[in-house]
């Protein structure tokens, strides 16, 4: 079988006639293997993105060539490389019948359409692609047909929702009602239900839907050690069993394992397809790695450049290092203003960013990480210094991917991540050709088969599941070991659906620490606002059999302290400027108050729910509603947190808001503002 062998890199340095003989010898090479190897060999499909970048840079010298790279591009199925205006009429056609003009005038390759025809028949579809494939823009060609009226997409994290929801808005706003949050209801008309799996397992007004959505699906196997995949197999199961149809989406899968009795039926189209080419530089054997990391970093050449780091805090101080040795943009002065005055002065992101480079990890906010992005995106900041979080599903606009680390936190990943993190170079109509970086080991090609806990064999399903499957779905093994949890902890319903969402062993470890606390003291018994003694108390017994770390904090009473202090501080501005000024640590660990923040969205609401429960089997009286509906909103209006997931920072919604405003009426001013001379 050919193999495509042409050295990109010495063809793209010729010039003048001698550079016009090689790109033709390569064309007549390329369109050789295009006919005799297999039609998604991506050694082969890549040559058409390099063709294309090169001819584009050489416009002079190769523009006669755009007929011929058209030719190969409808050859290889990559019609959104076909030049309409210089390509022969057979290959205009060919772009123009794959085009859809309602979403842009966006072409789609020869695999997009497959998938399309799949799921416009009605079948149930897991698609396996390349980062590059454009999965995310089949669920909006699916939205712009008449086919689907009730639709419910799941997505990892906040940061991929606001994304979809800016996509939605802006191209189906006319068409269909958005929902994204808690407090926005649907209506019997055409809705996209748009939400975490935290947020879709528990609302109650899907009605009947005709498509479920699941974006990075892989995280339904267990095996993937993601702490939320018992919560996403529950919220997919809940969710198919009233849709009509699924559609799921991941990168690099081979194999999806289902038990011999699943119940449900599905396609799965695995592909190799990718819309550009990458170049790799193998840095393995460098002596000095981070300083020729450094040294790379500053190469304007490398822009706009991802550098993976495997955690926060070595993200962190990366780019403290990185800000007091170069500048590499002059265009971020203004956010990093906006950051000093904001979150504080002494904090390390504001210098950083001063300076040029971004940081995007799960503690940071996230409408300061969506900024970041956008300024990426933009070129205003050239770097981005980055963890696994990225590789979750948002679009950046990254020339090179800079894979510094060989760990997440402290474990190795393997080659699915690895591809993962690679996948984010280059991007179709911005770089036609990536460049990834490679300072360790490449972990061993292996298949990759997904295990999704929703269909495997009974035996197989966690008890945490279990607590979420209808009883008519239960199999009696299942059921007995349902009962021993609800007699165990007391609990049923959604009570018990809660203490599994934070393990129920765990669970029985808090009742039996909360019967400990009530036996010595009544300082869990309280109702409205609690004193500062009463919120440690609760810290206390919930973080018994947790790491109280994993809230933000040292210990139990700097935890309380934060909840108190945050609950009584005039805006979210001053809680962050107050922490910044007395802050006596380490400058890399300072985010440590974004952690916390996270924790008061999630995991802190849900343990404080749960001691109430086990409190109340005891006294009644017990009341915690007031406290649990505000710390998940940062002790804020919740339009301001909603709007704070909308890109719009409480920083500055908070300023320009007034008792009794509604979120439309709150986004009018400040769209006036932001407008105004």
């Amino acid at each position: 079988m050919p193999t495509l062998d042409i050295d990109w890199s010495a063809l793209n340095a010729l010039r003048g006639a001698e550079l016009k003989r090689a790109t033709f010898k390569a064309i007549q090479q390329a369109a050789f293997c295009i006919q005799s190897t297999d039609i998604d060999d991506p050694s082969v499909l890549e040559a058409v993105p390099r063709l294309s970048e090169l001819v584009s840079l050489h416009q002079h010298e190769l523009g006669a060539y755009k007929q011929l790279v058209s030719s190969l591009a409808r050859s290889t199925g990559l019609w959104n490389y076909i030049d309409i205006e210089s390509a022969d009429a057979s290959d205009a056609f060919v772009a123009e019948a794959a085009t859809a003009h309602e979403l842009g005038d966006v072409t789609f390759h020869r695999e997009q359409i497959n998938a399309l025809d799949a799921l416009l028949a009605g079948r149930n579809l897991v698609l396996s692609a390349p980062t590059s494939f454009g999965k995310s823009l089949l669920v909006d060609a699916l939205l712009a047909t008449d086919k689907y009226n009730r639709i419910a997409v799941v997505l990892p994290t906040i940061a991929l929702l606001d994304e979809f929801r800016r996509r939605f808005r802006d191209r189906f706003a006319d068409k269909f009602n958005v929902v994204m949050h808690q407090s926005e209801t649907s209506t019997d008309g055409p809705t996209i239900f748009l939400g975490t799996q935290e947020r879709l397992i528990y609302r109650e007004d899907f009605g009947q839907l005709d498509l479920t959505v699941v974006d990075e699906f892989y995280k339904l196997d267990p095996a993937r050690r993601d702490d939320r995949s018992v919560t996403l197999n529950a919220a997919v199961y809940r969710l198919l069993k009233r849709s009509k149809q699924f559609f799921f989406l991941g990168p690099n899968i081979d194999k999806v394992s289902v038990a011999p009795d699943a119940r449900w039926n599905f396609e799965f189209l695995r592909t190799r397809f990718s819309t550009v080419a990458v170049d790799t530089l193998d840095l393995q054997k460098v002596k000095n790695k981070r300083e020729r990391l450094i040294e790379e970093i500053g190469e304007d050449r490398n822009w706009p450049a991802l550098v993976f780091i495997s955690s926060p805090g070595k993200a962190n101080k990366l780019a403290i290092e990185l800000s007091e040795q170069m500048a590499v943009s002059e265009f971020s002065s203004e956010f990093s203003k906006w950051l000093k005055e904001n979150i504080g002065p002494k904090n390390f992101l504001s210098e950083a960013v001063d300076y040029g480079f971004g940081v995007h990890h799960g503690r940071i906010p996230r409408a300061i990480a969506a900024h970041m992005v956008r300024l990426f995106n933009q070129r205003k900041l050239p770097v981005l210094l980055c963890t696994s979080t990225l590789i979750e599903g948002v679009n950046t606009a990254a020339k090179t991917v800079m894979i510094f680390d060989k760990t997440i936190n402290r474990d190795s990943y393997d080659f699915f991540t690895f591809s993962n993190i690679r996948g984010r170079a280059g991007r179709l109509g911005e770089h036609h050709v990536g460049q990834v970086m490679v300072f360790n080991d490449v972990p061993e090609q292996t298949e990759l088969e997904v295990s999704p806990t929703m269909f495997a064999d009974d035996d197989d399903l966690p008890d945490e599941y279990i607590i979420h499957i209808d009883k008519p779905d239960r199999s009696s093994r299942s059921d007995d070991r349902f009962r021993h949890y609800r007699d165990r902890l007391e609990l049923d319903g959604d009570d018990l659906k809660l203490a599994s969402s934070i393990g129920l062993e765990t669970a029985i470890q808090i009742k039996e620490a909360v019967h400990r606390s009530l036996s010595q003291e009544d300082l869990l018994i309280w109702s409205n606002w609690p004193r500062w003694p009463e919120i440690h108390e609760v810290c206390e017994v919930f973080c018994e059999p947790q790491k109280v770390g994993s809230f933000g904090a040292f210990n139990t009473r700097q935890l309380a302290t934060l909840i108190n202090k945050l609950r009584h501080a005039t805006s979210l501005k001053r809680f962050l400027l107050d922490q910044d000024a007395s802050y006596p640590g380490r400058p890399e660990e300072q985010d440590n108050i974004f952690k916390f923040l996270r924790a008061c969205e999630y995991g802190l609401p849900q343990n404080f729910a749960l001691v109430e429960l086990f409190v109340r089997q005891i006294e009644p009286s017990a009341d915690y509603s007031l406290f649990l509906g505000s710390v998940a909103s940062w002790f804020r209006p919740e339009i301001l947190k909603e709007l704070d997931e909308e890109g719009v920072p409480i920083q500055i919604s908070e300023r320009f808001n007034v008792e009794g405003f509604s979120k439309s009426e709150l986004r009018a001013r400040l769209w006036s503002e932001c407008n105004s001379p």
